[in-house]
């Protein structure tokens, strides 16, 4: 008969309760068992198994390699029942000592390299724990952490492990969950222990002081970290952050003046063979022109050989425009998502960091305690036992002599524990000499001894924390910075400027001339075409704006909407064909128009006006823009545009309006500012503004009428006042009311 469990019919549940219910216990097991490290002992699980197996094994540092193949099946077959491939790629990366700060794991064999070279099959390589590892497992069999149950419950595996080194922060972490991140770059020991040993004095320690005693991360492959302390010190407030670093390099000189640049430190996680293909590539793409050549000529340690073009470039100048352009320097994240106690997700500060690692040891020094203390009081009671034989060891004997059952007549005889007769039946019969029983009363002694002390330090709070300071001191010598491993590898360094490297060290310097048609197809023919008639275009389309640049330059583009948009020369379709929209390009909507294209020039000052009239001046460096979106310089709202934009020179301004009415009037009269709508320029019954130009006054009004330009020298009927409506034009000026 079926039970009713098995006889229930199915519920139907509705598809998105049932994919949400799923997709959460999925998103809870990525973030809680494999992509974020635990704050206390810095590792994902299987990086905790992986440790734990090989210490199963017995792979200790001053013992014999194992093949990896051997570790990994351990692992996957006993605690993490995933792909080989993960679990061997994982123990590689432990193993190499340009990916990890301090190895947990000795590897013999091909173990990759810093090109991007994977590592041989795991049936080739072999390995074992380092000292470093020893250290993150030490007290594992004192019940210093818990432990629970393997995946099939036939094993016991630890929830975290006892860490005696603040390996989260010494070792990094980086890992991708379902919702959230983390990327802890690795820092040094040593100096991660000096501020620990602050915070156990000052508990409230702020971070400029931690920051004091650990300046910045530590990166195995060593580099300079340009970053401000501004922003590092912002970084490890909040937890979240990023760190410029940068490949370290010296300058080689040669015979006759000649000199190079050889790279000796490379950024974290860059690949040096996929650098060297993408520098080639862009000397092939012309975007270095100030480096002639690069060659990789490393053996066991890193030399990078850059060459420049000419010995008169300054090599500051060649490394920036490198810097700028590949991954000879790099960003590194800070987000120190982690699990707390609790398997609890949440972005901590570095204080908090280093006080969860310090509550940890904490914890684990009383379980330890207690284990030991435990362990003496069983050790204790055996070896009262073995005294009572000592004082009656002929009645011991013929008790056991006599009796076919012993144990419970000694127990009555004697008073002893059952744990106590069964060590007596247990000992060697050259135990009861006489030199053993002394053995026996000093082990009692230093049992004792170590009782009392283990009693105090676990009522003693301040005691138990000098322990740890202790522990740490201990860990600071062993890994420091006076062992090989401990030295600080990545240079302090100081932030570059920003604007250190102009454009043109960047690219090739060559003519072009820029053509934008009417409907704002834009494009960048070689060379400066002096025939402008024979310029094509689209079929119903003319031309709008022709210049003379050259790749190095910055176009600004002034757009109806009152934004200007900032293009690279270099940046510009070629000449074959129509070029492309200029919409393309930047986000300009398709009822905008152009208004106003021109080559920036630094320090120059440019004039904004609107249809309605208003302008003022703005600086030409506040009008680039960093983005395609623009930058809203000139402030427009309804049916009012921008509508002219000219070069501030001069003494004077002429606007002429839609009704054929001109006004000059004094340059200085127009405010400078960065945005907004300006000041009054004309006053309009009907229509709004056509045109304005900037002049010397001394040096006439000049305006363009088909082929020729005319200059209008006598202008004193013109001038006036700003926000006046002026009066007719000069006589022969065009009906388009535009200038030129």
């Amino acid at each position: 008969m079926n039970s009713p469990a098995q006889t229930r019919a199915p519920q139907d549940v509705p598809l998105e309760q049932a994919l949400g219910e799923r997709y959460l216990a999925y998103a809870l097991s990525t973030i809680t068992s494999r992509s974020l490290p635990d704050v206390r002992d810095g590792l994902k699980p299987v990086h905790r198994r992986l440790l734990f197996a090989m210490r199963q094994l017995r792979l200790d540092p001053d013992g014999g390699f194992k093949k990896c193949a051997r570790v990994v099946g351990d692992v996957i077959g006993k605690y993490h029942p995933h792909g080989d491939t993960a679990v061997y790629d994982a123990l590689v990366r432990l193993a190499q000592e340009f990916a990890v700060r301090y190895p947990l794991v000795e590897g013999q064999g091909n173990f990759g390299n810093i090109d991007g070279d994977s590592a041989a099959a795991m049936r080739y390589t072999e390995a074992r724990l380092t000292a470093y590892a020893i250290a993150m497992l030490d007290g594992i069999d004192e019940d210093a952490v818990d432990f629970r149950d393997n995946y099939d419950g036939t094993e016991r595996e630890p929830v975290l492990l006892p860490a005696s080194v603040p390996n989260l922060l010494a070792n990094g972490a980086a890992g991708i969950a379902v919702g959230m991140a983390t990327s802890i770059p690795p820092h040094n020991l040593d100096e991660i222990c000096q501020a620990l040993l602050h915070l156990i004095k000052f508990p409230k320690a702020t971070i400029d002081k931690l920051l004091s005693f650990m300046p910045g991360p530590d990166f195995p492959t060593g580099g300079i970290l340009a970053e401000t302390p501004q922003a590092i010190h912002e970084a490890y407030s909040t937890g979240r952050g990023s760190f410029r670093l940068r490949a370290k390099w010296t300058v080689e000189k040669l015979p006759r003046g000649v000199w190079q640049v050889i790279v000796t430190e490379m950024p974290y996680q860059v690949q040096k063979s996929r650098l060297v293909e993408r520098i080639a590539e862009l000397m092939q793409a012309k975007k270095l022109p100030l480096l002639e050549d690069v060659r990789d000529e490393s053996a066991a340690d890193v030399r990078l050989v850059l060459e420049p073009k000419s010995r008169a470039v300054e090599p500051e100048m060649l490394m920036e425009s490198l810097f700028q352009a590949t991954d000879l320097e790099v960003r590194i994240g800070l987000n120190m998502n982690v699990l707390e106690a609790g398997n609890i997700p949440r972005v901590l500060n570095l204080r908090e960091v280093l006080q969860s690692f310090l509550d940890h040891r904490h914890d684990v020094l009383q379980r330890r305690s207690r284990n030991r203390l435990e362990k003496i009081e069983r050790r204790l009671e055996v070896l009262a036992g073995y005294m009572v034989v000592y004082l009656n060891l002929d009645a011991v004997l013929k008790i056991i002599r006599q009796e076919d059952e012993p144990k419970p007549p000694l127990m009555k005889r004697f008073k002893l524990t059952e744990a106590q007769a069964e060590a007596i039946l247990n000992m060697r019969l050259r135990s009861l000499r006489k030199l053993e029983e002394m053995e026996i009363r000093k082990e009692i002694d230093g049992l004792e001894a170590e009782q009392k002390e283990l009693t105090r330090l676990l009522k003693d709070e301040k005691r138990r924390w000098d322990r740890i300071g202790a522990e740490i001191t201990d860990i600071r010598a062993r890994f420091g910075k006076k062992t090989p491993l401990g030295a600080r590898r990545t240079e302090i360094g100081e932030a570059p400027s920003a604007t250190i490297v102009p454009l043109a060290a960047l690219v090739e310097r060559e003519p072009i001339t820029v053509i934008c048609s009417d409907k704002g197809w834009i494009r960048g023919t070689k060379g400066h075409v002096t025939d402008f008639a024979e310029i094509k275009y689209k079929e119903g389309d003319r031309a709008r704006f022709v210049l003379h640049a050259e790749t190095t330059d910055k176009l600004l583009l002034l757009g109806t909407n009152g934004r200007f948009y900032t293009l690279a020369g270099d940046k510009l379709p070629g000449g074959r064909g129509n070029g492309e929209p200029v919409r393309l390009m930047i986000d300009l909507a398709n009822d905008q128009d152009v208004v106003a294209l021109m080559i920036h020039v630094p320090g120059r000052k440019l004039i904004v006006a609107s249809g309605d009239g208003r302008g003022f001046i703005v600086p030409e460096d506040e009008a680039l823009a960093q983005t395609r979106a623009g930058k809203q310089v000139l402030n427009v709202s309804g049916a009012v545009e921008a509508r002219a934009c000219c070069v501030a020179e001069g003494d004077h301004v002429a606007v002429v309006g839609e009704n054929h009415k001109m006004i000059v009037f004094p340059i200085s009269e127009l405010p400078e500012m960065t945005r907004g709508r300006g000041v009054k320029l004309q006053a309009y019954k009907d229509g709004g503004l056509a045109d304005v130009k900037a002049f010397a006054l001394k040096s006439g009004l000049s305006w363009k009428s088909g082929d020729r330009e005319r200059t209008e020298t006598d202008l004193r009927p013109w001038v006036g006042k700003r926000a006046q409506a002026g009066r007719l034009a000069p006589k022969g000026f065009p009906r388009s009311n535009r200038f030129g």
